[in-house]
């Protein structure tokens, strides 16, 4: 299963009716487990991108019966660091005694210098009197994250998320306008011209495809196979190579259930998602 990522397989699952939950430090392990008497998915603590295998142990190990009841306690009994309290803020962690992020990243303050990840965060809170006299362990003054900016963290912490998809929230906002979902799709005619836009999740080049690049374009309801011949691709190299969201007019070919985009124009929509880091798996 290495050529998908991560974020595409939890999503197939919660297409197949599998409920995800998030990494947490007082249910998840090291790898991802199954919980209750449905079933549902745990993200594991090696889903937090720069988590290691030795901090995840020691937070395992002294996890109390009754669960970490604060920050405090957590960095204690598991003998954790900055960073890597940092890192399980970032990844919205530590639901028991931090609701979001910004909550979870004020206690933090209490210890040392916040790293950059979260600095803007506090630059937005400075304004605000209670930050002169913050009680880490206590203050809620911080407003909660917006959706967009909830998903962009988990993107940044985990290389995906749970909540609603980037696509979704940019159709919502009509920026995707004439775009068809992967969805949509497998019930369109073959033959016409259509138009797709999704983050880049794969590139490959099989080396008897004759030049051909094939391209994988994840959206909120699926995948989408785009097909990207030679000369295209030499007129279009930059968006085909950097977009991290790109847009494809193209034609439709089907081939039994499989659905291509047969492409024409790429155009680089990357902008559009600014600062959400999408690692996408190229010519492996």
């Amino acid at each position: 299963m290495g050529f998908y990522s991560p974020s595409q397989l939890v999503q197939d699952a919660q297409r197949h009716d599998v409920t995800a939950l998030p990494p947490d430090v007082n249910s998840s392990q090291w790898d991802h487990t199954l919980e209750g008497p449905d079933d549902q998915l745990r993200l594991g603590l090696r889903i937090i991108q720069g988590f290691s295998t030795g901090a995840a142990e020691r937070l395992c190990q002294h996890r109390p019966e009754t669960g970490y009841r604060s920050s405090a306690e957590l960095r204690r009994l598991a003998g954790l660091n900055q960073r890597e309290m940092e890192l399980l803020a970032g990844a919205n962690a530590m639901p028991a005694f931090a609701s979001n992020r910004h909550q979870a990243y004020w206690q933090l303050l209490g210890h040392e210098q916040p790293a950059k990840l979260f600095s803007t965060i506090i630059e937005a809170a400075e304004d605000n009197e209670s930050y002169k006299h913050h009680d880490p362990e206590t203050c809620n003054q911080l407003p909660e994250p917006t959706e967009g900016q909830s998903v962009l963290a988990d993107y940044a912490s985990q290389g995906l998320t749970l909540q609603r998809h980037p696509l979704a929230l940019l159709r919502e906002q009509g920026h995707l306008q004439f775009c068809l979902s992967a969805e949509q799709l497998k019930t369109t005619k073959a033959g016409i011209p259509v138009q797709v836009a999704g983050l880049v999740t794969g590139r490959q080049r099989p080396g008897t495809s004759s030049g051909v690049t094939f391209v994988t374009l994840e959206d909120e309801t699926g995948n989408v196979n785009v097909v990207v011949w030679l000369e295209t691709a030499r007129r279009q190299r930059k968006p085909l190579l950097t977009a991290r969201l790109l847009h494809v007019k193209g034609i439709l070919e089907r081939e039994g259930e499989i659905v291509h985009i047969m492409a024409g124009k790429l155009s680089d929509l990357s902008h559009l998602i600014k600062t959400l880091p999408i690692n996408s798996r190229d010519f492996q």
